[in-house]
């Protein structure tokens, strides 16, 4: 691994540390790839952190699609994610309009619009959760990923509502939220009235029918998972935390509009070892 590549691995291993550690399953040499992937995905995924204005945080995300346009070279020279990941594309023939259709969706993330909908919510899942473990199955296994793209839609959607969950105190602070207009509006809630003190009156049944949510994709990914091939398993094992994150939420219930439930490291690390060598 050159030193850009380990820069993006420590990159990884600091801002997802659970994917960081399901990397690590795969086999050596995939490893640089699945982190450029990672970091690239931890890259984008701060942007609305590092940078205010939603004007600026979109030429970021067009530099993002110029550098992966041009494949690499002086567009991203001297930028070790993009040059860990452009390196990747190119040595995995990964999908560059993927990509395009990731940053797209991410373009969300920047603004404080009210999620529309149940079915603008999975959209989003798709093109953006679901999309990293797509690539990455791509990366472990180009033959045997494609048959795997309905169950990664589910593992994605899964994951990512489970990440909005607890990510919930951060957006609801900043003024934005994720929840589709209609789950608020079915839980006698609005995104107004959300996102005051503590989630509103309705906050509680909000959480229920998000966390409802998270574990129907949750219970689609499981059914199928069983004929999930150990060579694609490293690209699904975040999912192994899904189910107990999920656990802890339902748990709080109401406070978990205005507290992040954590989950000890031990068991995290536990729980995708677990995944890691006995499958679904």
């Amino acid at each position: 691994m050159d030193e850009a590549g380990r820069l993006v691995m420590e990159t990884v291993r600091a801002a997802d540390p659970d994917r960081y550690v399901s990397a690590l399953y795969a086999p050596e040499d995939k490893r640089a790839a699945l982190f450029a992937l990672y970091g690239f995905n931890a890259e984008i995924a701060g942007v609305r952190d590092r940078i205010r204005e939603p004007l600026p945080g979109e030429v970021r995300l067009q530099w993002w699609r110029d550098a992966i346009d041009a494949g690499g070279g002086e567009a991203v020279a001297g930028n070790p994610p993009a040059e860990a990941l452009t390196a990747a594309i190119a040595a995995y023939d990964l999908p560059r309009q993927a990509f395009d259709n990731y940053l797209e969706a991410r373009i969300f993330d920047l603004y404080d619009d009210p999620m529309p909908s149940r079915t603008d919510l999975e959209g989003y899942c798709g093109e953006t959760a679901s999309t990293v473990i797509q690539l990455a199955a791509l990366i472990l296994d180009r033959e045997q990923a494609p048959r795997f793209a309905a169950l990664a839609g589910h593992a994605g959607c899964a994951q990512a509502i489970t990440g909005l969950l607890l990510l919930m105190p951060r957006h609801r602070a900043r003024g934005q939220c994720f929840v589709p207009a209609d789950v608020l509006a079915a839980a006698g809630s609005s995104p107004e009235s959300f996102l005051a003190e503590k989630g509103g009156a309705a906050a509680g049944s909000v959480v229920a029918a998000m966390t409802a949510l998270a574990r129907e994709h949750l219970a689609a990914f499981r059914e199928e998972a069983p004929s999930l091939p150990a060579a694609l398993r490293p690209a699904y094992l975040p999912l192994a935390l899904t189910g107990a994150y999920l656990e802890r939420i339902e748990r709080f219930g109401a406070r978990a509009a205005s507290e992040t439930p954590r989950m000890p490291l031990w068991q995290r690390h536990w729980l995708i070892y677990r995944r890691a060598a006995r499958g679904w």
